[in-house]
């Protein structure tokens, strides 16, 4: 027995996860109907207060390759080559994410993406989608899905299962299981929040467009990442009180003093700063653990919905991406909706546990380590390191953003074990003479198996 072509399937929320996995499944053969609480992307501008751009890499383009519209996504696409790390004093210099022309992320407009994934899905057959939708929860005991039609505010049920929610951090499927006890969950809620800050094309010409820029200050950071239309988008990752904090923020004034001592260089890419500082809205951020992700097979949570991350290493949107992948590669021998719901958590849950993780420590490495010399030091070290033994020494950055045939969990492993390995031989002296020694050789047979022939990475840059 096996799950039939034609049996029908509800996604709850026609974001980048709901979108893509909607026609991964039509793909399959199945009867998918995509509801969405806001109105139709298509014809209307982006929503507020949601991140303008993201950072797509392999193992979201893997995904998008398994869907067959990577080619249509790869003219919104701008690679990014390094973190262009931007000191007080106004110099800068490219710290290159890794040493191989296809070792690039991307910036995507995340209005863009999703058009073009909703575009691709409404176009297949198997396909419905239901935009001003928004689900009221999700009732196991009456196997029943409510939703409120937003137009008209009428209400009305649909069976439950099988039913898949991507809506996101803030899922309104999770909250009603949650509420019902069926469900438990913990927000871990960062202190500090984000603001996202528009760079003109007209004032952005000093930046260099193909790569992420970062201005790190040890407790808080501005980044900045390119757009197709010549402009930027910034974002401020700040304290939400204290001394250094949003809260001390209080006036055109206070936000004027605060970018011309912190960054200076930036200012005047912000002609209109305290305007868009008042006017844009301020984000929280926080790691969402959920558990179980499944009921049976009546409901699973996939992507923010299981498992919202924060966003430090890039990896919301290519972990979301990956969880529709998987659950598409189990669909294929799964006997069953409850045998397929259980076969992707038990997948998944260690691999997002382990990028929840890493993306909390990339923020630490970002906002602050970027500038310590002993940082850039062994950053060095470690691309000699994978010169010397590219079949076992991958750097750890590496293996999340190039190598989506690591898993996430192996990728943190091994990147501890490399660690270690790394302030061993820095201790010695470090540089290229520690990795071209014997005894780094001694060290990483011992402790670094083989990783095997390196698959080519996917990317738009083929």
């Amino acid at each position: 027995m096996s799950i039939a072509a034609g049996a029908r399937v509800n996604i709850v929320g026609a974001g980048l996860a709901g979108a893509l996995l909607a026609l991964l499944l039509a793909r399959r053969g199945l009867a998918v109907a995509l509801y969405e609480r806001r109105p139709d992307p298509r014809q209307v501008r982006p929503e507020r207060g949601r991140s303008i751009n993201l950072a797509l890499a392999a193992r979201g383009l893997r995904a998008l390759e398994r869907a067959a519209v990577l080619d249509a996504v790869t003219p919104l696409l701008i690679p990014m080559r390094g973190r262009m790390v931007h000191e007080r004093g106004g110099t800068a210099a490219l710290q290159a994410y890794g040493q191989r022309e296809h070792e690039v992320i991307y910036s995507v407009g995340r209005a863009d993406l999703n058009r073009v994934l909703i575009e691709s899905a409404a176009r297949h057959a198997g396909v419905s989608v239901h935009f001003g939708q928004q689900c009221l929860g999700a009732d196991l005991d009456a196997q029943r899905l409510t939703f409120r039609d937003i137009a008209s505010g009428r209400e009305y049920p649909l069976p439950l299962a099988p039913t898949i929610a991507a809506d996101g951090a803030g899922s309104a499927v999770r909250a009603s299981l949650t509420t019902a006890g069926l469900l438990r969950v913990r927000e871990d809620w960062l202190d500090h929040d984000y603001k996202e800050l528009s760079i003109p094309a007209q004032a952005a010409a000093p930046l260099e467009r193909q790569a992420l820029h970062i201005w790190p200050r040890g407790g808080f950071m501005l980044i900045a990442l390119p757009n197709t239309d010549g402009s930027f988008t910034a974002t401020l990752f700040l304290a939400r009180s204290g001394p250094v904090s949003f809260a001390a923020l209080d006036s055109a004034g206070a936000v004027q003093e605060f970018f011309a001592r912190e960054f200076p260089d930036a200012l005047p890419l912000l002609p209109d700063l305290a305007e868009q500082f008042a006017a844009h809205p301020q984000g929280q951020l926080g790691t969402v653990h959920a558990a179980p992700w499944h009921l049976a097979g009546s409901v699973l949570l996939l992507g923010d919905a299981a498992h919202a991350i924060v966003p430090f290493h890039g990896q919301g949107m290519n972990a979301a991406f990956e969880d529709c992948a998987q659950l598409d590669a189990l669909l294929a021998g799964a006997a069953s909706w409850t045998a397929l719901f259980a076969g992707f958590e038990e997948t998944r849950r260690v691999n997002t546990l382990a990028i929840a993780q890493m993306a909390l420590e990339n923020y630490l490495e970002m906002r602050d380590a970027v500038l310590d010399s002993a940082f850039v030091r062994r950053k060095a070290l470690a691309m000699a390191l994978e010169r010397r033994f590219p079949d076992r020494f991958i750097p750890r950055y590496s293996m999340v953003m190039f190598h989506p045939e690591i898993p996430y969990a192996e990728a943190q492993r091994r990147g501890a074990l490399q660690e270690q390995l790394l302030h061993e031989l820095d201790a010695q002296g470090g540089g290229t003479a520690a990795a071209d020694s014997e005894g780094a050789a001694q060290l990483i047979e011992a402790r670094l198996p083989s990783l095997g022939a390196r698959s080519p990475a996917p990317g738009a840059a083929r």
